[in-house]
């Protein structure tokens, strides 16, 4: 007798077991947290936490609550391809990250061998141009943003040279190359175009070519903390020029790590929290009190990346990997559809995205949003 129970118990738990396994939905994030990338990696963990405890608050995805796994990458190209292809085996929804662009270009094939939706971080250019239906931005790319950023130094700071400092790493040299052309569309002549490498601690030299130069206005194109380093360098030699950039040059490690060296830095940024979008302000609240600090724009990237899943999911009514990027791409995603998206995101069948974006300035230690500009394709 307390045998044929004991099989009638184990027999009911092979039954409700798989029901139980099914009760989660797995997403695995592939991520830089740490080496040269971790501030933006950490930035984008850490939205996409907050994004799974409220969605999961809320009853999670379909009735499903999600569970997330990160996995560091440590900012190598050779170890995200290996942590993609781990998230795949163990069965992940779809891929979240990273956001250095080299590592991305590294490992999206793999996902696109899967047939796996990969949500990514990264501007450069580059990536959405192979023809893989499978990578998806959270951010603008570089064709996009590079040229409002050739029309604010033209129309706002009436610049007619520039030097252009750049990180010679994938993110660099992609926008680099989208600037060059658009500067010269606008009549607008580089006259130093100073490279420097990923992690570089002393930029001295480079700065020191910058002040030589003489030009009208500075371009800078580095990572969060070369960003801070160069802006210091440039100080210490007196360079009272413009300092223009894009997101990265604006961010608040930046701010924070130069200190008086980022005052008067002025430039395109694609997501702020200091943005006059009262859902990307409250994020901020949030970001803040649940981290205690404050968010990039990795943050919100990371938050709308695990919203895209969800919407894309209760879109289709289903949990289908293949139909999640199916029914992400040309997508149109507002507010009030998807409250987390945030803001009103145009998903182009490449896989960038398109909508409106903000010219800041740092002031009095805060990056302080001037102007709004529209969408490229409303």
């Amino acid at each position: 007798m307390k045998n044929s129970v004991l099989a009638a118990a184990f027999a009911a738990l092979s039954v409700v077991s798989p029901a139980l396994a099914q009760e989660k939905i797995k997403l695995i994030n592939v991520v830089e947290l740490s080496g040269a990338g971790a501030t933006a990696g950490t930035n984008w963990k850490n939205g996409i936490d907050l994004a799974v405890a409220d969605i999961n608050a809320k009853g999670g995805i379909l009735g499903r609550q999600i569970e997330i796994i990160h996995y560091d990458t440590q900012t190598n190209p050779g170890n995200t391809r290996a942590a993609v292809q781990r998230a795949i085996d163990e069965g992940t929804y779809a891929v979240l990250g990273p956001v250095f662009s080299g590592p991305i270009g590294a490992s999206m094939q793999i996902a696109q061998r899967a047939e796996i939706a990969q949500i990514v971080g990264g501007e450069a250019a580059g990536l959405t141009k192979q023809g893989n239906p499978y990578i998806f931005r959270t951010s603008l790319s570089q064709s996009a943003a590079m040229p409002k950023i050739a029309t604010y130094l033209q129309n706002g700071v009436k610049a007619k040279t520039v030097a252009v400092v750049w990180v010679n790493n994938d993110f660099g040299k992609g926008g680099r190359d989208s600037i060059l052309p658009e500067l010269e569309k606008r009549g607008i002549k580089v006259v130093a175009d100073v490279s420097t490498e990923q992690g570089q601690a002393d930029f001295a030299a480079d700065a020191i070519k910058v002040k030589n130069a003489n030009a009208d206005a500075v371009f800078v194109y580095l990572n969060e903390e070369e960003s801070a380093r160069f802006l210091t360098a440039a100080k210490q030699q007196g360079i009272n020029k413009p300092m223009v950039g894009e997101t990265t040059l604006l961010g608040a490690k930046v701010i924070q790590l130069a200190g008086a060296a980022a005052e008067g830095v002025k430039g395109h940024v694609g997501l702020s929290i200091d943005a006059p979008v009262p859902a990307f302000q409250e994020f901020g609240k949030k970001f803040q009190q649940r981290f205690n600090a404050i968010s990039d724009h990795n943050g919100l990237k990371g938050y709308m990346a695990v919203h895209m899943v969800k919407w894309a999911t209760e879109k289709q009514k289903k949990f289908d990997k293949k139909g999640l990027a199916d029914t992400l791409r040309g997508a149109r995603i507002t507010p009030k559809d998807e409250p987390g998206i945030m803001i009103e995101t145009k998903i182009e069948t490449n896989g960038d995205i398109d909508r409106e974006s903000f010219l800041a300035e740092v002031v009095a230690g805060k990056q302080v949003i001037k102007e709004t500009l529209p969408m490229i394709n409303p």
